[in-house]
């Protein structure tokens, strides 16, 4: 089945003092490298693909964001289980 997702990571700290967004780069680097399609947004990123890979790579995020050197972290996650696409349900608006 196909799911849409979306993940905001919250790190503690949200990066480095050279990067201050490293940590949450690094979730990305790996949705980006799924191979899922995906679009990052201002307050989270959305992906969609079959359920399997959808919920690997959303785990796979958050432990990226652990394993980039954040001492903390929060994944916020929806998930929808729908018969649609990302651009169907924003094709209006675009």
């Amino acid at each position: 089945m196909t799911v849409i997702a979306e993940i905001q990571v919250a790190p503690s700290p949200p990066g480095t003092a050279e990067n201050p967004h490293a940590h949450v780069e690094a979730a990305i680097a790996v949705i980006q490298a799924s191979g899922l399609r995906y679009e990052v947004g201002a307050l989270g990123t959305t992906l969609e693909g079959e359920a399997d890979e959808v919920w690997g790579t959303l785990r796979a995020a958050h432990e990226a964001m652990l394993a980039a050197g954040a001492t903390a972290g929060l994944s916020h996650i929806k998930i929808a289980s729908v018969n649609r696409t990302m651009d169907s349900l924003t094709a209006k608006f675009r």
